[in-house]
């Protein structure tokens, strides 16, 4: 589904941030990506939602060379694909529930279709009280759970996820992993990056682990 080969990245003239990168996720795989800060765990995950094209080496995705796909088909690869960003990137304009609904919206699909999934998916991230907010009065372990609902709803094929357990305490990690496992159970290949080793260690998955750009596999 996803393959690396010896990729490497960099930003305008610097130094490279990604040095010989190769992995491949299958589909309904998962995986954590772990490092230190600065690894370079942001940056691979940008390459992996498009938002970048890489310096050299070959990325692959759902069969096609990003690298030479043209700018105007990698919006229909991007709605393959659910996306937790750090900074969350919600709408301030709309609701909580709006902007969950939003990817179902896109998708063409009726509200009626799915209303009632867009309430219970809010209700298990513990915002069921909340679909009327909108983001700005939200707070941060709100507005990241809430970016976490919007990135799944539509059950996608693949799922990459920037520390998504950053702005929540333990037990609502842990039930947030939950969610991430039963998404995987039905298909999506997931891949988490984070810090946290509970999370790591209470889930038992394959680790992709980045130091200083280069990448190695564990478990």
């Amino acid at each position: 589904m996803i393959r690396f080969e010896n990729v490497g990245m960099r930003y305008g003239m610097g130094p490279e941030v990604l040095r010989d990168v190769s992995f491949h996720l299958a589909p309904a795989s998962f995986h954590f990506l772990t490092g230190p800060s600065g690894a370079g765990k942001t940056s691979l995950l940008k390459l992996m939602f498009l938002a970048n094209r890489p310096s050299r080496g070959l990325i692959t995705m759902f069969g096609q060379d990003i690298a030479t796909l043209p700018r105007a088909e990698l919006p229909p690869l991007r709605r393959r694909i659910g996306v937790v960003f750090q900074e969350f990137r919600l709408l301030d304009h709309l609701t909580t529930y709006e902007n969950v609904a939003l990817p179902l919206k896109i998708q063409g699909k009726r509200e009626g279709e799915y209303r009632a999934d867009v309430e219970e998916l809010l209700a298990w991230v513990g915002l069921g009280d909340r679909m009327n907010a909108k983001p700005p009065t939200l707070s941060g372990g709100e507005k990241q759970r809430a970016a976490i609902a919007r990135a799944v709803v539509a059950q996608p094929e693949v799922l990459l996820a920037d520390e998504p357990t950053g702005n929540v305490d333990p037990e609502m990690g842990q039930r947030l992993l939950r969610l991430f496992v039963e998404l995987n159970r039905l298909g999506t290949s997931v891949l988490i990056a984070t810090h946290d080793r509970a999370l790591v260690e209470s889930a038992g998955a394959p680790e992709l682990v980045l130091r200083d750009g280069r990448l190695t596999i564990r478990g």
